[in-house]
């Protein structure tokens, strides 16, 4: 359990209904924060089809996906995060993205996930480093990251195209350990 009443598992491919309501109940919520999205990601097909990407690159050691669910009652789905573009070698290395449904926000359901997820990449994953990246007036992610450990080093102009423009970001980093990579 990551905080009272949340548990944390990786997603599975029964989650897409789950995962479809959620995207769609929040989309006002996450629009600012979102590229477009074409109509069908708000469907159950969508989602069992990003499910199921999603799960092919976890087999080729590219991701790790994990939703946060109602431990009590009906396992809502409550939000997601993800361990993405995951590199081996010397860059050793991972990007973080996260969501939390918007009347579950301030419970510490994002900063429970993600340390769980630094855990998982640290000591299972063996990665040196995690990367993020928020909207310069994203505070409540910016907030979340830096009291998991992360350290801003940088603004990323244009970076990712977002609710209708090319956005900046603020980039932050958390090294986990400086063990030389895994042969």
């Amino acid at each position: 359990m990551i905080v009272d009443g949340v548990d944390m598992r990786e997603v599975a491919v029964g989650d897409a209904a789950g995962m479809a309501d959620a995207l769609a109940r929040n989309r006002a919520h996450m629009g600012p924060y979102e590229p477009p999205r074409p109509v069908d990601f708000y469907t159950e097909h969508g989602q069992l089809e990003r499910i199921e990407a999603t799960l092919a690159e976890r087999e080729a050691g590219r991701t790790r996906q994990y939703v946060l669910v109602e431990a009590d009652g009906g396992g809502a789905l409550l939000g997601t995060i993800t361990l993405q573009n995951i590199v081996r070698g010397p860059l050793c290395s991972a990007g973080v993205g996260y969501w939390v449904d918007g009347e579950q926000t301030g419970r510490g359901l994002a900063s429970g996930a993600l340390a769980e997820v630094i855990r998982v990449a640290r000591d299972e994953l063996g990665l040196h480093r995690l990367a993020a990246g928020t909207l310069l007036d994203n505070l409540a992610s910016q907030r979340v990251l830096a009291k998991a450990g992360f350290e801003e080093y940088g603004v990323a102009p244009r970076y990712l195209y977002i609710d209708g423009a090319w956005r900046d970001h603020r980039l932050f980093q958390l090294l986990l350990h400086d063990d030389p990579p895994a042969a």
